[in-house]
C-alpha cells in the first residue's frame, strides 16, 4: 500500500524539484534541497530544457542522488495546487522501477502539501492485474513518498497527508474496476467486490437481484440488462453517522459493459465501453473515502449495474418499459441505455432519502453522451442542475479538488423533443444538444424540489490518448474528488 510522509529534509536518494521559466530563463524552483542550482541550470539549459508544464527531465547531481526536474511552466509568485498537483503527478509517473522519492516542490500553505502529496500519489499508479508472461517486465510504482516541506510537525499537514493516502487509495480501486475486462467485472462480480471493502470501511450493503428487481418493478434496469447472460444488480450502500449535518445521494451509472444492444455500436472504439461504469465506480468509492475520513455526512450511494448486450432477449426499438415509480417510457434507441437504469435509481434514492428526512442533494455520476465529449472535450466535464446555488457548492469543491466541470443548460425547448405518441417519454429527442436533452430526460425523474445534480463524465472518465499530469492512460477516477470535496465543504458549512 503506498505510504506518504513528510519531512522538513530530503531524505530519499531520488530528490523532485520545479523547473519553470522567468521570462526565457530556467530557474529551479524547490524546498528544503541543497542542490548545486547553477551548475544543473547550466546543464538543463544545453540540453533545450523548457521548463513547460509535464516535461520531466532526470539528471544525476555530485551527492549521487537522482535528480527530477518537473515542468511548473511560467514561474509565478504562487503556483495553483492544480499545478503542483499534476507536476508532481507527473514526475511520479517517470519514476516507474523506483521505491521511493522526495518531492521538494515549491509550496506556501497547507492545501499546496496536500496536492503535492495527491499528485505524487496520483501518479504513482500501474494496472498490472491481468499481465501473464510479461508481468515480471513492468515496473512497479513508487510505494513511498515523502513530501519536503517547513510544515511538517503541523497537525494540519499530518492530517492533510492522511486524507491524500485514502484520496489515492479510492482513486486506485476507481480506476482498477474502469480497467477491469468486462469478462471479470460483471453486475455481480461488482457487487461481491464492492460488499467485500464495504465491511472494511463500516458501510451498508444491500444487493437487489434481478428476480428482486423483476419484482419491485425496475423497468430499467431490468429493461437494458435483459439481454445478458449476465442478470442486473442494483447496489445501494449506506453510511450513517450519529449527528449527521447534511444528506446526500449519490447515483452511479454502472453499465459494466455497453454494446448499444440492439442499436450496435460500431466495432472501432467498442473496447473503451468496459468504462461505462464510471460513474458506479465514483460513487461507490466517494461514499468509501467519505466513510474513512468520518465525514458528518450522511451518503445513500446507488449503483444500478447491467450490461447492455445483443441476443434474441435483448429489448427492442420500440419497446416500452416502466421505471420504478410508474413512469412509462418509449425505448427509441437501446443505446441510449444509461438513462434508463440511473432512473429507475434516481426514483428509488428520492423514495429512500425522504423516508430519512429528506435530502440535502441528490447527484448522478455518468459516462452518458458522446455528445459531452463533442461539447467539452476529453478532459472537461458537465454539470446540469435544477437547482443553480447546489451546482455552485459543487464547482467550488470541484475547483479545490483540481477537476475540471463546466456548467451547462437544460433548455426547456428540448424537452419537447423526448415525448413519445404512446408512452409517458421517449429515451431519445433532438439530436442536436444531445447531452442536454439526455439531462432533460433525467430531470424527469428528479423531485423539482429536491436540489439535483447531473454529472456527466463521458469524456473525461477513460483517457485513451496519452498519459498526463497524474492521469494515467485507461481509468482516470474523475468525479471521485470532487464528491469527497462536496461531503467535506457541507460538513464544515453546516
Amino acid at each position: 500500500m503506498l505510504k506518504i510522509k513528510l519531512t522538513e529534509r530530503a531524505d530519499s536518494e531520488i530528490l523532485v524539484v520545479g523547473l519553470g521559466l522567468v521570462g526565457k530563463k530556467l530557474q529551479i524552483e524547490s524546498t528544503g534541497a541543497q542542490i548545486d542550482t547553477a551548475a544543473l541550470l547550466t546543464t538543463l539549459t544545453s540540453m533545450g530544457a523548457s521548463g513547460e508544464v509535464d516535461e520531466v527531465i532526470k539528471l544525476p547531481s555530485k551527492s549521487n542522488k537522482l535528480i527530477v526536474f518537473t515542468g511548473l511552466g511560467k514561474i509565478e509568485s504562487n503556483f495553483s495546487p492544480e499545478l503542483l498537483r499534476r507536476a508532481a503527478g507527473a514526475a511520479a509517473r517517470h519514476l516507474l522501477g523506483n521505491d521511493s522519492a522526495s518531492f521538494a516542490l515549491p509550496h506556501k500553505s497547507v492545501a499546496e502539501i496536500a496536492a503535492i502529496a495527491e499528485g505524487a500519489a496520483l501518479g504513482s499508479y500501474a494496472f498490472t492485474e491481468f499481465r501473464g508472461s510479461s508481468k515480471g517486465a513492468q515496473k512497479n510504482p513508487l510505494s513511498s513518498i515523502t513530501v519536503v516541506t517547513r510544515f511538517a510537525n503541523t497537525a494540519q499537514a499530518k492530517s492533510a497527508i492522511k486524507r491524500a493516502e485514502i484520496i489515492a487509495e479510492q482513486t486506485f480501486l476507481v480506476r482498477d474496476l474502469i480497467n477491469t475486462p468486462p469478462s471479470s467485472l460483471t453486475p455481480d462480480s461488482f457487487c461481491l467486490r464492492t460488499k467485500k471493502l464495504a465491511s472494511k470501511y463500516g458501510v451498508k450493503v444491500e444487493i437487489l437481484n434481478d428476480a428482486a428487481l423483476r419484482k419491485g418493478g425496475y423497468g430499467g434496469i431490468i429493461g437494458v440488462g435483459q439481454g445478458s447472460a449476465n442478470p442486473p444488480r442494483l447496489l445501494h450502500l449506506t453510511y450513517s453517522p450519529t449527528k449527521a449535518k447534511k444528506r446526500f445521494a449519490f447515483v452511479g451509472k454502472g453499465i459494466t459493459f455497453d454494446t448499444g444492444g440492439l442499436a450496435l455500436k460500431p466495432a472501432n472504439g467498442m473496447e473503451a465501453m468496459k468504462a461505462d461504469m464510471s460513474g458506479a465506480a465514483a460513487v461507490v468509492a466517494a461514499i468509501f473515502a467519505i466513510a474513512q475520513l468520518k465525514l458528518p455526512v450522511a451518503i445513500d450511494a446507488w449503483a444500478p449495474l447491467a450490461e447492455n448486450m445483443v441476443s434474441d432477449t435483448a429489448t427492442r426499438p420500440s419497446d416500452v418499459i416502466t421505471i420504478y415509480g410508474g413512469k412509462t417510457v418509449e425505448v427509441l434507441n437501446p443505446d441510449a441505455e444509461g438513462r434508463l437504469v440511473l432512473a429507475d435509481a434516481l426514483v428509488k434514492a428520492a423514495e429512500v432519502g425522504k423516508k430519512s428526512g429528506g435530502l440535502d442533494g441528490i447527484i448522478d455520476v455518468a459516462t452518458l453522451t458522446g455528445a459531452q465529449v463533442v461539447a467539452l472535450g476529453s478532459r472537461t466535464s458537465a454539470v446540469m442542475t435544477n437547482d443553480e446555488n447546489f451546482s455552485g457548492q459543487f464547482l467550488t469543491a470541484a475547483n479545490i479538488a483540481g477537476e475540471s466541470f463546466w456548467p451547462m443548460p437544460l433548455p426547456v425547448e428540448l424537452r419537447a423533443s423526448l415525448d413519445s405518441p404512446i408512452a409517458d417519454l421517449a429515451n431519445i429527442g433532438d439530436r442536436m444538444g444531445g447531452m442536454l436533452v439526455a439531462g432533460l430526460f433525467l430531470k424527469e425523474f428528479i423531485d423539482p424540489q429536491t436540489p439535483w445534480l447531473h454529472l456527466d463524465i463521458a469524456g473525461p472518465a477513460f483517457n485513451e490518448k496519452i498519459a498526463h499530469g497524474y492521469t494515467p492512460v485507461g481509468g482516470t477516477g474523475i468525479a471521485l474528488r470532487s464528491l469527497l470535496c462536496l461531503a467535506e465543504l457541507a460538513s464544515s458549512q453546516a
